[in-house]
């Protein structure tokens, strides 16, 4: 099983539980509807990697996000994640109204930073994704159609949350293509002072 890191611990998610088109711009920049209730979709824990792949049968997009760790009934810690996709085979998907599990889901998915412990207090929370020095992706609460609480409301009202189980809050604006030998760098603020960063050379 995979795992995650937080604060030096070793997690291992059972699932990660992932919101999409929970930013406007995001949502029109990609051409889609904004939906009539919040969408959710799954990743398996084979999904996670520490790699971060630019093809796996097909060109790769990538998708920056806030995510929660949830633990004792409540998010207990934030990271970044990079949600993976094969916008190619998702649009072919969608077309012909099947799920996107294939174009979501498969293993290396889910790329994540380690992760740190949050209080009930901090409500300031962003982030930031470069890609070869070049801010590309910006995102904080204010900016989300559903917020953290009314996203784990959500969740819990149809499925079980197990403790260490990951919640990805979806993507803003500036998702795109992975190039070969690409340098991601993403950085996760608490009251704009950063508590967590992330490094990765696409390969």
């Amino acid at each position: 099983m995979k795992s995650i890191t937080i604060n030096d611990r070793k997690i291992i998610p059972s699932k990660i539980v992932c919101v999409g088109r929970n930013y406007v711009e995001h949502i029109m920049e990609l051409e889609n509807e904004i939906p009539d209730e919040i969408l959710i979709f799954m990743k398996h824990n084979s999904a996670i990697s520490n790699e971060l792949l630019s093809y796996h049968q097909e060109p790769l997009s990538y998708e920056g996000e806030l995510c929660f760790l949830y633990e004792k009934n409540r998010f207990s810690a934030i990271g970044f994640g990079l949600d993976l996709t094969k916008r190619q085979l998702q649009t072919t998907l969608k077309k012909k109204g099947l799920p996107w599990e294939r174009a979501k889901s498969f293993d290396g998915s889910a790329v994540f930073s380690n992760f740190t412990e949050i209080s009930d207090h901090d409500k300031n929370l962003s982030f930031s994704l470069d890609i070869n020095g070049k801010r590309t992706q910006y995102g904080q609460i204010d900016l989300m159609i559903h917020k953290p609480e009314q996203i784990l409301q959500e969740i819990r009202s149809f499925i079980t949350l197990n403790d260490g189980d990951i919640v990805m809050t979806g993507s803003p604006k500036g998702v795109g293509v992975i190039h070969q030998h690409d340098l991601f760098t993403a950085n996760v603020m608490v009251d704009d002072k950063i508590v967590t960063r992330g490094e990765w050379i696409a390969r």
